[in-house]
């Protein structure tokens, strides 16, 4: 196993991360980040040549039913009962900015 990090280490990149530090958080951080590096290390001594590359855990399927054409409104009905209609189409206000 590599060596462990150091406090002067922890300092370092903290003060890379523009990070102020207390000397108690030091003490606390030094063997929290030593483990973090620890765990990075065992993943990447993995022998990961027949594993397949994934670009998602799970078997991604549509969860959406088909579209099936079914009846429909009739639209000279529907466009009678709106409030405006033109050309076949509703009216609605002019968008801000467009002259009506």
């Amino acid at each position: 196993m590599a060596e462990r990090i150091s406090r002067d280490e922890v300092a370092h990149v903290a003060w890379l991360a523009r990070l102020q530090l207390s000397a108690a958080e030091l003490e606390r951080f030094t063997p929290q980040l030593g483990d973090v590096l620890d765990h990075a290390a065992d993943v990447a001594a993995l022998n990961l040549d027949d594993v397949a590359a994934t670009s998602h855990p799970y078997p991604v399927t549509n969860v959406l039913r088909d579209d099936v054409v079914g009846p429909v409104l009739d639209r000279d009905e529907v466009l009678a009962q709106a409030p405006s209609s033109e050309d076949g189409q509703f009216r609605v206000p002019p968008v801000r900015g467009e002259s009506p």
